[in-house]
């Protein structure tokens, strides 16, 4: 208890010293303002120990670097893991979205200055409340960036930033299965720690008989973005949104208070964190979600090329599976697919306590198709005991997107009134030499709980992202390739839904009218409980709510808008 009174003086110190007017941009290593050597060393051992310097791995492949000393082997290791996810969500600093990495200590660049310019400059390897506070009130008092890390699943870069220190939450494990009884549930529940990743949480619940609604990535930690910005997964169209699932949050403000937010206590926070995006209203410990007895389940794989057909039968093909995963959805079943080079993938369709025959009767009609016209296709349909066991067997592991996204929200009138004009914009998209990945669900089915998930998720048929190919040896065909997806590849599918939206956790880092396409009529309360629970807005990420505030220069500072 003594050590704890300790730290809360400590940061209430630290706060008090940084109650004077706002500085115009954050402090930058090589400022005068930046701690001192001295200073983070206190820092750490306030902490006890759980300050990380940042250190590339990829420094080994860098002969001039001050970091780790060249290694030929170690870099050859490296570069062999670079798509596996582990190499980045482990590490205390790695963006996986290569754009937001700006080619710092790159592996694949030796000959390269090894800098940490665009990275975290330090880490806190969070265990405790109290770590939590410590460190946001250190941030404050030095004016630092400060950003939330997990793993590092972050495609708009909102686990990194140029100059800044990361509360980093990986290490948070702790899982919790019981009774939950409240006024809007009453049944089994799983309490997860903020670093929890998707089979972290899916193997606790199976091991006693349950399900929980987690993502497809198994990697992701779900009790972060992943879940505060809505969160799809194979039991959304029977169960609703990772976000629909949340009883309680157990946060940290950023003015030092640690709370429970839920449906009847801290209302606002519980609504604005079901949904409206990470990182930018608390800081968040603990998630409790919802659990729901496991079932059978019937999944089914596809693959096809456009090998010996026209485009014209190919993309009948698509359009035929596309329209029957309707149906599919409102049973409660969720598709996942994808078109890129002249090949269709299903991976998998999924229908949550259904059976070999109903699947095998939504997927005939394509398969028809592609008997007619002498297509080769791989196919494969298994009836499973368990949701648990189609999942770890259909679901591929997923390795790091190297993709530049942008992402669209499909109405569900679009598919039934409109399904035509649809291919032929994805026609158009694969014809740019784009990706197309795409998830057919139904996430209103069940009843909606009041949160801040958007109303474009409520009336979606299709959440499509759209990738464009990332090159780790030239910036400016990167930059081309972001523009393209801005200004060409989404208005095509944007012209067909002029109300609808983009999810955004899967979105175009240059989203114009971001806060429309992201938040809908949510964004004025949203922003409104910004200010409320972060009047010095100490939270920020990019396009999140709030971050309008802010303007990142072309060092990565961040300075205020309206300096």
């Amino acid at each position: 208890m003594a050590g704890r009174v300790v730290l809360l003086l400590l940061s209430l110190l630290l706060l008090a010293a940084s109650a004077t007017k706002p500085c115009p941009c954050r402090c930058f290593p090589g400022s005068a303002c930046w701690p001192s050597p001295q200073r983070w060393n206190a820092f750490n051992h306030t902490l006890g120990g759980k300050l990380v310097a940042t250190v590339p791995a990829a420094s080994v492949c860098h002969p001039n670097s001050t970091f780790l000393p060249y290694d030929a082997d170690a870099c050859h290791d490296l570069l062999d893991r670079w798509q596996v996810t582990d190499t980045h969500s482990e590490t205390s600093y790695s963006p996986m979205a290569a754009w937001f990495a700006n080619f710092s200590c790159d592996p694949h660049l030796p000959n390269t200055p090894c800098t940490i310019d665009s990275l975290v400059q330090y880490a806190v390897n969070a265990s405790s409340a109290e770590d939590y506070l410590v460190t946001i009130n250190f941030a404050q008092a030095h004016n630092i960036r400060l950003v939330i890390r997990n793993t590092g699943h972050d495609f708009l870069g909102r686990s990194t930033g140029a100059g800044a220190l990361a509360l980093w939450t990986h290490h948070l494990k702790d899982i919790e299965i019981f009774n939950y009884t409240s006024r809007s549930w009453s049944g089994p529940a799983i309490k997860v720690g903020a670093g929890v990743q998707v089979m972290e949480a899916l193997d606790a619940a199976h091991k006693q008989g349950y399900v929980v609604v987690g993502g497809n990535c198994q990697t992701v930690g779900i009790a972060g973005g992943y879940a505060q910005g809505g969160g799809h997964g194979q039991l959304v169209s029977m169960y609703g949104l990772a976000a629909d699932q949340v009883l309680e949050w157990e946060i940290i403000t950023a003015t030092g208070m640690h709370w429970t937010a839920s449906p009847s206590d801290n209302s606002e926070l519980h609504w604005a964190l079901s949904g409206g995006g990470g990182g930018t209203y608390a800081a968040v410990l603990s998630m409790t979600s919802k659990l729901y007895p496991d079932f059978t389940t019937v999944s089914a794989n596809l693959t096809f090329t456009d090998a010996g057909v026209s485009q014209d039968v190919f993309w009948e093909a698509i359009e035929t599976y596309i329209r029957d995963m309707v149906t599919l959805t409102d049973l409660g079943g969720v598709a996942i697919w994808e078109v890129a080079n002249g090949t269709f993938q299903v991976y998998p369709t999924t229908l949550p306590g259904g059976t070999k025959e109903q699947l095998q009767g939504l997927m005939q009609d394509t398969l028809d198709i592609l008997n007619d016209n002498h297509m080769p296709y791989a196919y494969n349909i298994i009836q499973y005991d368990s949701f648990y066991d189609s999942f770890t067997d259909m679901s591929p592991w997923t390795t790091v997107t190297e993709y530049q996204l942008g992402g669209r929200l499909i109405p569900r009138t679009v598919v039934d009134n409109n399904l035509p004009a649809l291919i032929n914009a994805l026609r158009s998209i694969t014809g740019y030499g784009a990706i197309i990945s795409g998830i057919s669900l139904n996430v209103s089915r069940v009843d909606v709980p009041n949160n801040a998930v958007t109303p474009s998720w409520r009336d979606a048929q299709i959440d499509i992202v759209l990738g464009t190919a990332f090159d780790y040896y030239n910036r400016t065909h990167d930059i081309v390739n972001q523009r393209l997806m801005t200004d060409t590849l989404l208005p095509l599918l944007a012209t067909l839904t002029p109300e609808g939206g983009a999810y955004l956790n899967e979105a175009d880092p240059n989203q114009p009218d971001w806060q429309w396409t992201f938040y809908r009529d949510n964004y004025d309360r949203l922003n409104a409980i910004k200010n409320r629970y972060d009047p010095k807005h100490i939270f920020y990420g990019l396009k999140a709510v709030g971050s309008e505030v802010w303007e990142e220069m072309g060092d990565g500072r961040l300075c205020r808008a309206d300096r």
